[in-house]
């Protein structure tokens, strides 16, 4: 038996990838696309034929009416809050790609979410958490630690999701770190922004990336580099087919895809 699926913001890029997504999944069902900036708009003319004749709808409604068992969300910020909250009103599951929820927005989940689950991910390509794994298990043997993000030229956030989550997983595994020698800088913020005690994080906002990250350890007479690269938002997709499988099963608020994973 398929699982219905619902995506928010169905008419954006990553929307209309992750509809491409649903459809290809023979586990999944896409059932409603939800999009006010594009209602009325048959999907296939902006996601492509391949999704089939379902119409882009104006409101939250549409996911009820079309009996959606998981929604899937790569909004923005504010959109995001209203969504989630209607979600867990309606008991239905929420798989969210969306950043920037500050600890009071994930409370305020946690006490919502309790007929439905919600994943919150940063990052849903495969590669980039088994980066951060990666970079958290590697710390406790360097002594300094810095994050350089890099995305493209329309990402309104800075820094982004994947490198405050790295650096806080980073920080966790660690708290040993070498004071930062800087006394005077000649540009403000040409150290980046200490995200956690010793680890600093630097964005990049660049036309023609997609998103980028390295993650830069060292002591002495040697540095480890971590990096992982997205060229493209299909990269985003296995994970995000796998959480809408996966999140049944996971009650409450998860944050990454590490606990699906199994890692």
């Amino acid at each position: 038996m398929t699982i219905r699926v619902g995506v928010f913001g169905a008419g954006g890029r990553m929307g209309s990838t992750v509809c491409r997504a649903v459809v290809a999944d023979a586990d999944l069902e896409l059932v409603a696309a939800v999009d006010p900036h594009h209602a009325g708009l048959d999907l296939s003319s902006l996601a492509g034929p391949e999704v089939g004749d379902l119409q882009v709808a104006h409101d939250v409604d549409a996911l009820s009416d079309a009996g959606a068992e998981v929604a899937v969300d790569f909004t923005h910020l504010e959109a995001a809050r209203v969504n989630l909250a209607w979600l867990a009103d309606a008991g239905i599951h929420a798989v969210v790609g969306t950043t920037g929820f500050d600890d009071d927005d994930l409370a305020r989940f946690r006490a919502g979410f309790r007929r439905s689950n919600c994943v919150i991910a940063p990052n849903f390509a495969i590669g980039a958490i088994l980066m951060m794994r990666l970079a958290a298990d590697a710390a406790p043997y360097f002594e300094t630690a810095e994050v350089i993000e890099y995305h493209h030229d329309n990402k309104v956030d800075a820094p982004s999701g994947t490198a405050m989550l790295t650096a806080e997983r980073i920080a966790g595994a660690s708290s040993d770190w070498a004071d930062d020698p800087t006394r005077t800088t000649v540009v403000d913020g040409a150290r980046g922004g200490q995200a956690y005690p010793g680890v600093r994080v630097h964005s990049v906002r660049m036309r023609g990336m997609v998103a980028h990250q390295e993650v830069l350890l060292g002591t002495t007479g040697q540095t480890l580099t971590i990096r992982h690269d997205s060229y493209d938002r299909t990269s985003f997709m296995p994970g995000v087919v796998l959480a809408a499988k996966a999140i049944s099963g996971r009650p409450g608020v998860t944050v990454g895809l590490d606990g699906l994973l199994d890692l």
